[in-house]
């Protein structure tokens, strides 16, 4: 679901038991080449499951959330009237807890597509990770070379925090999907900020690196959900192609749809987790070299 102000990153061939290596899949040049996809892509109208919210494309192309950093230990001695290590305590929260990057208006609309003259599609996977599907995703997406973005829900990745490392480790961008999976669209400020927040305290916890970027369950937006994804941080991603996996309709219907409804700049919806996903797994098995064979390149967040 893409982060402005890194480029395209297209995916590095990869062992199945190791990080991301080798040369890349795809398109070998890169600083800016996403955030000229965000900035040029076509704003479609919203899925029927989507906030009528337009989702009007980003202009600017802000730096990625820098991870924690070690302040350096306060020296001196405090003039007499300044309150006892008050500096130094000042100092450890600003490293412990670094500001959220800042997201301008343009930014937290949701993004559905990518640059549609541009023959790239970005690979999406929700609510991981699940120790049965998301170890298949991911040996599926090293054996293509495929760098794909995960948005993970907080509960499943509180219980789960090696195979969130483990998503990491091998190069896939992690984001962030809530902490429970409700309708965010119909809860208080209060509750979306718990709900993302807890969630990116989380994955910043476990890979070093608050997440950027979030999906709202089910595409639930609102001026709520937007404004608190951005005063958190983060940029809203949602999507183009909607096989509705998550339905098991059947592994050669899902492949079926994924073929009818590709095209270039497309954001493809998929799960890893929220029950029985190895339709899902049988499907990309079919879809993912069809994509290649097809002259596809894949795309990806950087972080």
């Amino acid at each position: 679901m893409l982060m402005l102000g890194a480029g395209l990153s297209l995916l590095g061939v990869a062992g199945c038991h190791g990080n991301f290596r080798g040369p890349l899949r795809g398109e070998e040049a890169a600083a800016g080449a996403l955030d000229a996809s965000l900035a040029e892509a076509p704003s479609p109208a919203p899925s029927p499951s989507s906030s009528p919210t337009p989702s009007a494309s980003p202009t600017e192309s802000p730096a990625p959330a820098p991870a924690p950093s070690s302040a350096a230990a306060a020296t001196g001695t405090p003039a007499p009237s300044s309150p006892p290590a008050s500096a130094p305590a000042s100092a450890s929260a600003s490293a412990a807890a670094p500001s959220p990057r800042v997201v301008t208006a343009a930014e937290s609309r949701p993004v559905y597509e990518l640059d549609a003259a541009r023959k790239v599609v970005a690979i999406t996977v929700d609510d991981g990770p699940d120790p049965r599907y998301t170890p298949a995703v991911l040996a599926l997406l090293d054996q293509y070379g495929i760098r794909a973005s995960f948005f993970l829900i907080g509960e499943n990745a509180d219980a789960h925090p090696d195979l969130v490392r483990e998503v990491a480790a091998r190069g896939h961008h992690i984001a962030n999907h809530s902490w429970s999976h409700p309708d965010l669209s119909g809860l208080s400020a209060a509750k979306v900020r718990d709900e993302l927040g807890r969630t990116s305290e989380l994955l910043g916890r476990l890979t070093g690196r608050a997440p950027t970027w979030f999906r709202a369950p089910g595409g639930g937006w609102s001026p709520t959900v937007l404004k608190v994804g951005a005063e958190l941080g983060m940029r809203p991603m949602a999507w183009s192609v909607d096989p509705q996996d998550w339905a098991t309709p059947g592994t050669d219907v899902i492949t079926k749809r994924l073929e009818k409804e590709l095209r270039p700049g497309a954001i493809v919806l998929t799960h890893d987790g929220g029950g029985d996903r190895s339709q899902t797994v049988a499907a990309l098995k079919a879809f993912l070299p069809m994509l290649i064979d097809s002259g596809y390149r894949f795309t990806a967040p950087p972080g």
